[in-house]
Formats: C-alpha cells, sequence, structure tokens
C-alpha cells in the first residue's frame, strides 16, 4: 500500500470544512461522498473482490510454479 499523501488528506479536510460551512445541511453527505470518492480514486485501491481474486491467482501460480520446479529437478536428477 503507498504512504499516506498528507497533502491529499489536508485536502480533504479543507473541501470538507468548505462544504458544512457553504452548503446546506442535506448536501453535505452527498458532497461528501464526492470529496471522499474522488479521493479514493487518486489512492489507487482495490476492492475486497478485487483483492481476493488476484490472491487466488496468485496462489494457483505459486501451486503451477512449485509443480514445474520439482518437474524440473526430476529431470535435472535423470540426466545426471
Amino acid at each position: 500500500m503507498p504512504p499516506i499523501d498528507h497533502t491529499l488528506l489536508n485536502d480533504i479536510s479543507s473541501k470538507l470544512s468548505a462544504l458544512i460551512a457553504n452548503g446546506p445541511l442535506q448536501d453535505v453527505e452527498k458532497n461528501m461522498k464526492t470529496v471522499l470518492s474522488s479521493a479514493f480514486s487518486r489512492l489507487d485501491l482495490v476492492t475486497r473482490e478485487e483483492f481476493d481474486v488476484q490472491r487466488e491467482v496468485l496462489a494457483r501460480t505459486r501451486a503451477k510454479l512449485e509443480t514445474l520446479e520439482a518437474r524440473i529437478a526430476e529431470l535435472e536428477a535423470g540426466r545426471k
């Protein structure tokens, strides 16, 4: 995970403060969701589902690699 960008957090904080000070209360939630969505999109985050899928792909790849390494070791041992 990349390090936290304090400039981004300060930007979010100032935008939220401005929204609360300048907008009616019913618009605050909508505006906060927009600001947070924008901030999160800049952080290169993935969903839990995407993370789990990639973890499964990695596990299958590791298993295949271990199988191939074992097979190579067998073939090399047979040459000697």
